[in-house]
């Protein structure tokens, strides 16, 4: 039985330094969609999902088990018509409270970089939650559906995290042949790139990790 993420705790460091709750909640309504989205940084990776989108679901259900952030995403939209509304302000609203919960974005590490392998497949992801929104997609999805989830969606929903969260996502397929597997292990690649990357460096401490002194 899944149960709703508990999203009260504070962020403690290594090195017991306590920073305030990085936690976020962001509801989206347009005339296509209504997206609630509850997130929690430095959760235990609970999870529960239910966009109408099954592969969807399974994918976010990634991303909180291997980021191991609590995750709680209810969304309705006109799926009678396909899923790329539903796909795409999923992928916004995670992207706004991603931007949300991190808030000035002192004390993290910043970058993150993971490779995953799932049987055949082998995707490379590294991030920088550097403010500055880009996206460099390497994907060669061999078939149309998995399921009956378009997989040019994934592109999609990456774009649209990427432009809301202001970071700089690359993904690299190495290998694979099976589209579920290359879509899976970039999933994983992602939650712990970002897992990585969100991590409080004690090192830092509460300033912002750039030179410049501001992202």
């Amino acid at each position: 039985m899944q149960t709703r993420p508990n999203l009260s705790e504070s962020a403690v460091s290594p090195r017991g330094l306590e920073f305030p709750n990085r936690t976020a909640s962001v509801h989206r309504i347009t005339g296509e969609t209504n997206v609630q989205v509850s997130l929690n940084l430095d959760g235990e990776g609970a999870c529960h999902a239910k966009t109408g989108v099954p592969f969807l679901d399974h994918m976010l259900h990634q991303i909180s088990s291997h980021g191991l952030f609590d995750l709680d995403i209810q969304a309705t939209g006109d799926i009678e018509i396909d899923d790329h509304h539903t796909n795409e302000d999923v992928g916004i609203t995670l992207g706004q409270a991603l931007f949300k919960a991190l808030g000035d974005r002192k004390g993290i590490v910043r970058f993150g970089h993971f490779v995953a392998p799932l049987d055949e497949a082998l995707v490379q992801v590294s991030l920088d939650f550097s403010g500055r929104p880009h996206l460099s997609y390497g994907l060669q999805i061999p078939t149309q559906r998995v399921g009956t989830y378009d997989t040019q969606l994934v592109r999609e929903f990456f774009v649209a995290v990427v432009n809301h969260a202001q970071m700089t996502l690359h993904i690299r397929q190495l290998d694979g042949i099976n589209s579920h597997h290359i879509i899976e292990a970039t999933f994983k690649a992602f939650a712990r790139a970002m897992r990585m990357a969100v991590e409080i460096d004690p090192r830092r401490a509460h300033t912002i990790p750039s030179s410049k002194g501001v992202l």
